[in-house]
């Protein structure tokens, strides 16, 4: 690899030979964020790291940002790893792990279902305030009891601030632990990953904490033309129609958020973390087998559910509680599978071609989800591959 010190835009870092037009790339978004820049790219092809790179005041390779929704990631990977292991069967009910879940009408939804956003379980009666949402327990007791907001099984809509507590409870339901300890067992510790479902005390000088977002006038004037209507689904999935309104980046910045890491949106961690998760899990990293098998991964990219989201309003689709990243950028090749974060992180498995992807930004992009510089990275880095 080679080393990258740009002092015109602020990029360190190394990428291999054959991927310089991505470190370009990465300039060039810096060169033209309207804010002050800062942000991590890193990138596996066939389990070798071949990009890593970071620009802005304060953050190194090694800083951790909160990375939001790509957290569901890391949740869903523990859970394909339980039904590679046979531990849990996707087609039974929630409820026959979790009997308490049945109630209000929810008994016949599978765990597939479950994981494709289709339970209807958006948010729970009287709210959630920040210290409810750090605790994955709390958020899926308050769920078992929960009327959905539309019938179980019947459409999709992004459950942004309760996937993750629902999946986590049946994972405890079924091995008696959480799924930020499995996570830590069977994938961070052993790979030494900077992506944390909990993180420890001692690591915090390195959490870069997030900042506002600020909108460009084209922006401004759109929210003001467009505002959130609060009786919408996603006003309520968001918690934007709590009183007060949930804020996001509270959220994140908040020690009790980050020291449990709810399934959801708790996670920390880098670049480098999001990609190593990812490649580790579809690729032999440094002579460990992926943690995956090909019938595995087949199974976790294949696309469960595409249409109208009826939350977000938008087109999307959903693997097993991955995003179908193919959807998202057309370079994927079939079965690519990830999660995007609200502050524009961005992370994915391309098993066609062997790449793992991993982003992080300082500021809160608007209007959230993943930033859109990500299609301009992620398309640098597969005409890269392509031209290996």
């Amino acid at each position: 690899m080679t080393d990258v010190d740009d002092r015109t835009t602020t990029v360190h870092g190394t990428v291999a030979a054959g991927f310089e037009g991505v470190r370009e790339e990465f300039a060039a978004v810096l060169a033209a964020d309207h804010t002050e820049p800062g942000g991590q790219l890193a990138v596996y092809h066939h389990g070798r790291p071949v990009v890593d790179l970071w620009a802005g005041e304060g953050i190194t390779g090694d800083s951790l940002a909160a990375v939001y929704s790509s957290t569901k990631g890391a949740a869903h990977l523990v859970l394909a790893l339980l039904v590679q292991d046979g531990a849990i069967d996707p087609d039974r009910t929630v409820a026959s792990y979790w009997p308490e879940f049945a109630a209000e009408g929810k008994g016949g939804l599978t765990v597939r279902e479950l994981v494709s956003h289709r339970a209807g379980l958006i948010w729970a009666d009287g709210g959630f305030g920040i210290p409810e949402l750090a605790d994955d327990r709390i958020i899926a007791e308050r769920l078992a009891g929960q009327r959905p907001h539309w019938t179980p099984g019947t459409a999709s809509g992004y459950h942004a601030l309760t996937i993750g507590a629902l999946t986590g409870e049946v994972v405890r339901r079924v091995t008696g632990r959480p799924v930020q300890e499995i996570f830590e067992e069977r994938v961070r510790a052993p790979y030494g990953l900077g992506l944390h479902l909990g993180l420890p005390e001692e690591l915090e000088p390195r959490y870069v904490p997030v900042r506002p977002g600020v909108a460009t006038p084209g922006q401004a004037a759109e929210f003001a033309a467009n505002p959130v209507d609060l009786e919408s689904l996603m006003a309520v999935a968001f918690g934007f129609a709590s009183d007060p309104p949930l804020d996001l980046v509270e959220l994140a910045n908040t020690r009790e958020v980050r020291a449990l890491g709810p399934a959801s949106v708790g996670g920390v961690g880098s670049a480098r973390g999001l990609a190593g998760m990812y490649a580790a899990a579809i690729s032999e990293v440094d002579g460990r087998a992926p943690l995956l098998r090909p019938e595995t991964v087949a199974e976790v990219g294949r696309v469960r559910w595409k249409g109208t989201d009826v939350v977000t309003g938008v087109a999307d689709a959903f693997a097993f509680g991955f995003e179908a990243s193919e959807g998202h950028y057309p370079a994927l090749g079939e079965g690519a599978f990830g999660h995007s974060g609200a502050a524009g992180s961005q992370a994915y498995a391309d098993p066609v071609n062997g790449v793992a992807y991993g982003y992080t930004r300082r500021r809160f992009a608007l209007p959230g989800g993943a930033a859109p510089e990500n299609e301009r990275l992620s398309a640098a880095v597969s005409e890269a591959v392509a031209k290996l």
